[in-house]
């Protein structure tokens, strides 16, 4: 009897203090630091990148075929408008200068038989129609025999050497340097603040303390159904030469203001093994966990973008790593 009643009194003090540990687990109390979440106006903008192109380039192959008698400018060379770049063979042009020389004389003829009437007015139409079509094809020979740059450049590649055979493929490549242009994918969810005429700032890490100034020239029409994003054709003055085409820049798009909320960086958890992100808030002395986008980045601080991020809200921004859902609170003075 004795035995009973020293186990009956084990048991129970075994349940009291299970009891105890459970009151004490669910009394668990967390300090932390709060803040009163407030909007903040800034200025929204995107970063962008790209690779520089050179404004105009132009793969120099002329629509004639044959002999390269000689090209008259090296890898790196300055050339203006107009500068001649490479002469073809000048056997067919030659020719055809000739033959144009006979049709002058034939035309200049048939032109004082039709006024006296002598000569049918078929026969003339057959002789200005030879004449005219002669007169064509000496000027695209021209045009492809001697082949003059279309703009003021540098000569990017080289192909070719004189005296070989041109079997069609570029000789030479010209670009043009002291304009760049650059393509960038912005979000079709900026559509309506994008416009012609906006102008920006481009950075490169070979530049580490400059900027470079520039504007958007074409916004194109149509959104990519796979990215979701649209393309802008940005221009960008290069007197300088300091940038190159196909260096790669970024640039922050300017957008509209807005008011966003921002907290501190640091104080956004992650989870382990994800890229989620969430926060937590006091609701009433308690924690509650908030899953949250992150938005535009501004200095130490981050935009945090979710339902129940709103003014007013009690945010958790100093004891929030060892918090979980429903915990109690105490707040720190």
């Amino acid at each position: 009897m004795k035995k009973i009643v020293i186990f009956s009194l084990a048991a129970l003090s075994l349940m009291a203090c299970s009891k105890q540990v459970a009151t004490e687990e669910e009394e668990r109390v967390e300090v932390v630091k709060t803040m009163t979440l407030q909007p903040r106006k800034v200025q929204r903008q995107i970063t962008v990148s790209a690779n520089l192109q050179g404004y105009e380039t132009v793969n120099v192959a002329p629509s004639v075929q044959g002999r390269i008698e000689h090209i008259y400018v090296e890898v790196g060379d300055e050339i203006n408008r107009g500068d001649t770049l490479v002469r073809m063979d000048q056997t067919q042009y030659r020719t055809s200068q000739l033959t144009m020389a006979n049709l002058e004389t034939e035309m200049a003829r048939m032109n004082a038989l039709i006024e006296s009437g002598s000569v049918s007015r078929q026969a003339y139409d057959q002789a200005k129609l030879s004449y005219d079509q002669t007169k064509e094809n000496l000027a695209f020979l021209k045009k492809n025999t001697y082949y003059r740059s279309p703009f003021r450049g540098v000569v990017a590649a080289k192909n070719n050497e004189d005296g070989e055979l041109y079997g069609g493929a570029p000789i030479l490549t010209i670009t043009q340097v002291e304009k760049l242009k650059a393509l960038i994918a912005i979000p079709e969810s900026y559509i309506p603040l994008v416009k012609e005429g906006m102008k920006l700032m481009l950075s490169s890490e070979i530049y580490a303390d400059k900027t470079f100034p520039a504007f958007i020239e074409i916004v194109y029409p149509t959104v990519d159904a796979s990215t979701h994003t649209f393309q802008c054709k940005i221009q960008i003055p290069n007197a300088n030469r300091l940038l190159r085409p196909g260096m790669y820049v970024t640039t922050m798009l300017p957008l509209n203001e807005d008011n966003i909320i921002c907290v501190p960086y640091q104080s956004v958890e992650k989870l382990v093994g994800a890229n989620d992100r969430y926060v937590f808030l006091n609701e009433n002395g308690y924690a509650k966990r908030v899953a949250v986008t992150l938005g535009q980045r501004i200095g130490e601080d981050v935009e945090i973008i979710a339902p129940e991020i709103v003014a007013g809200a009690e945010y958790v921004y100093v004891g929030q790593h060892k918090l979980v859902d429903g915990v109690k609170l105490q707040i720190a003075e």
